[in-house]
């Protein structure tokens, strides 16, 4: 069992917490809010995933999102953390498509690679989506992108293989950040189609 606490979105507070590390090179991200639950200081959550906690909730999802005591930067990161199968991560894939410049979101379980023949086959040709592409679509850093919440609708599938569980675990906006669903709650909550899109 992990020992994160959940968050459930409260009114944001104005008074500052440290700095978050978030990752790979260390450097420094914008300072996380504190957040008050019930009239009091609850968790620390930084702004991005306070935004999928209100989506989340406003769209009436019975889970709460949670904070890692670790990063979650990477799917095996997370499940380490969690104490879940590597494959209940659903990792948010960005691609982008050249025709128009969409971002292409691909939602595949942590264990599998994205073919991206058959997501090319799905919506058009596809090109490389770097960090700042990444951020500047989504609103989310790689890492940290939900699938959900984004400040620009991107174009999204579902991985046919995340319902090999009954539940499943998904960013949500920072790489400490995480929110439980099921593959059905995924399908609901994105509108988006399920496909094969799984290397083999």
């Amino acid at each position: 069992m992990i020992t994160a606490e959940s968050y459930l979105p409260p009114e944001v507070a104005t008074d500052p917490a440290p700095g978050w590390l978030s990752g790979e090179r260390g450097e420094h991200v914008e300072t996380p809010c504190r957040t008050r639950h019930n009239g009091r200081v609850s968790q620390e959550i930084h702004p991005s995933a306070v935004k999928v906690a209100t989506f989340l909730a406003e769209a009436g999802h019975p889970h709460e999102v949670v904070m890692l005591p670790v990063t979650g930067r990477t799917a095996a990161d997370a499940a380490t953390a969690l104490g879940v199968e590597l494959g209940q991560i659903a990792k948010s894939i960005v691609f982008r498509r050249k025709d128009d410049d969409a971002a292409v979101l691909v939602v595949t379980s942590g264990d599998l690679r994205v073919d991206e023949k058959k997501v090319a086959a799905l919506v058009g040709k596809l090109g490389r989506a770097d960090a700042d592409f990444v951020k500047a679509a989504t609103g989310f850093s790689i890492g940290g992108v939900s699938p959900v919440a984004h400040t620009t609708p991107p174009v999204i599938l579902i991985d046919r293989e995340l319902f090999r569980y009954a539940e499943i675990w998904a960013a949500a906006g920072h790489p400490y950040a995480v929110f439980p669903l099921s593959p059905q709650e995924l399908v609901e909550l994105t509108g988006a189609p399920v496909a094969e899109v799984a290397a083999v």
